[in-house]
């Protein structure tokens, strides 16, 4: 390559370098601008700092984050917010470009739907109804908050929690969770929310059998058949039936 063609690329990258620098939008820029930043089009750094890209910080010259939410950018209240509940308040950092983008070249939502929740205070990361609506299937209907005991925020989808393997919902036990989760909370639960469970009869029944220890049911019992019991007296009751099928 002689040296008057290296002159002339080296001329023709620096032009190319200077217009992108007074001209980004017809130079590098991937789309056009929502409705809403259409006065921006040709001003590329007012959203994007020189080489590193688009900057949070500039984004909040416009959108303060105390209105978000709550306030257009010329300080009018919004008739129709996007969500209930303003959350943008509730970040522990002002990172917007890890969920927006607004050209139309690029998805205008990154994550494609899923909001790293990782960005909300912790707080606010367990209040997952101010912001979704509850499902309305027959279950939903019957909790009031709780989510993360059944999901988790990487992947809402499937539920995490089977309750089979802590009690089969069979035969009798197909009741209201409140049932036996009082007040919905889903951590603890009692065996004394049906008639026939009752301290008392539960107390008298077991020292019959020789249990002194019952608090904790699901040890033992894990279904409606009274005759599946686990655990230690499980055990015993298994070497009964086999010393009387033997004799």
């Amino acid at each position: 390559m002689n040296r008057t063609v290296k002159i002339l690329l080296a001329a023709n990258l620096i032009v190319f370098a200077i217009l992108a620098f007074v001209y980004p939008h017809l130079m590098v820029g991937p789309g056009k601008l929502i409705p809403g930043h259409g006065k921006l089009e040709e001003d590329c750094f007012a959203c994007h700092a020189p080489l590193t890209g688009a900057d949070s910080a500039r984004c909040i010259v416009c959108h303060k984050p105390e209105d978000i939410g709550r306030l257009t950018t010329v300080g009018l209240p919004i008739d129709k917010p996007l969500t209930s509940t303003p959350f943008h308040q509730k970040l522990t950092r002002q990172d917007c470009i890890a969920c927006h983008s607004d050209h139309a070249g690029v998805k205008r939502f990154r994550p494609t739907g899923h909001f790293n929740h990782g960005l909300l205070e912790k707080t606010t990361r367990d209040e997952c109804q101010s912001c979704h609506k509850s499902p309305k299937d027959t279950l939903h209907q019957q909790i009031t908050g709780n989510c993360s005991q059944c999901h988790n925020q990487e992947k809402w989808t499937p539920a995490t929690f089977d309750h089979n393997k802590y009690f089969e919902l069979d035969r009798d036990h197909n009741a209201r969770c409140v049932t036996c989760h009082v007040h919905n909370d889903y951590s603890r639960y009692t065996c004394y929310g049906c008639h026939e469970h009752t301290p008392d009869n539960i107390r008298r029944k077991h020292i019959k059998e020789g249990i002194r220890s019952y608090e904790n049911c699901v040890e033992c019992h894990r279904n409606a058949d009274e005759h599946d019991i686990r655990g230690e007296y499980g055990k015993r009751e298994g070497k009964r039936d086999r010393k009387k099928h033997n004799d």
